[in-house]
């Protein structure tokens, strides 16, 4: 049997699925155990795309439970080029509201214990980390966000928590003084793998609620699993069509930093 394989993956839930034509899934056996799911692949205008739950379909696997290394490993295998990391977050920022997308251009790892690297020897192999988002896509995915008139931010820090809990007041209260935007708990160490396996990577995240650190402001209330999902269900169509109205403006041949990571890498 053919081989099944895809050009552009996207971590996300399976309502994404609606807009694939000629569906097939395939389960695939990586060297770092099963991933969080079966992969979906279809066609979006022509292009081949892979869609993997990065919590399972059934949200069964908690931030720090996800395997990330057999997702984005199983994304390699079948081909994959470049990866859409779409995902719900939280604002440590006033300027940057509920229904805000943010493509960041950097993050902060706050997480511990997360396997987080392919390269545990006996090669020693030290991938750089300096602007870990892919340049190309992220360009595409602003000017296409712009074109649906969607409030976005062009760039911005997120700090990745460790979950599955949220910050304590003072934690966040931290957080947004040293001037960061964003907080979320799955973008480290999926988005470095993807660079350390020479993946192009971009994230788009979905702001859902105002972080407590915000302190002195009335209207802010902590955070609450039930009002990050209603605010995400509320502005998931609009994500989804980023993603699609994307994908065929990304082009096939890359000349991105990605492409290259792995020169002079290793000793």
């Amino acid at each position: 049997m053919k081989k099944v394989k895809a050009e552009i993956g996207v971590f996300g839930g399976t309502g994404f699925y609606s807009f694939l034509e000629d569906i097939k899934e395939v389960s695939i056996k990586t060297p770092y155990g099963d991933p969080s799911d079966v992969i979906a692949i279809g066609n979006i205008n022509g292009r081949r795309v892979a869609f993997l739950p990065r919590h399972g379909r059934n949200h069964q696997y908690p931030p720090h439970m996800v395997n990330y290394r057999a997702n984005v490993y199983a994304m390699k295998e079948l081909g994959i080029k470049r990866i859409f990391g779409p995902c719900a977050a939280g604002s440590l920022s006033l300027d940057v509201k509920p229904g805000d997308f943010v493509i960041c251009n950097q993050y902060i790892d706050r997480t511990s214990g997360r396997k987080s690297t392919f390269y545990d020897g006996p090669k020693t192999t030290h991938v750089s980390g300096s602007d870990p988002y892919c340049p190309e896509m992220r360009k595409k995915v602003i000017e296409t966000a712009k074109e649906l008139n969607l409030p976005v931010h062009e760039n911005g820090t997120v700090v990745v928590i460790q979950g599955p809990r949220f910050s304590t007041r003072a934690e966040s209260k931290w957080f947004s003084s040293l001037g960061w935007e964003v907080i979320n708990m799955t973008q480290f160490p999926e988005c470095h793998l993807a660079r350390e396996l020479e993946i192009c990577y971009v994230n788009i995240s979905l702001i859902t609620d105002y972080d407590v650190g915000l302190e002195g402001h009335p209207k802010i209330k902590p955070v609450s699993h039930e009002e990050v999902i209603r605010v995400f269900k509320e502005n998931n169509e609009k994500l989804k069509e980023l993603i699609f109205k994307c994908i065929p403006k990304i082009p096939e041949k890359r000349n991105c930093i990605c492409s290259k990571a792995l020169e002079g890498a290793s000793f």
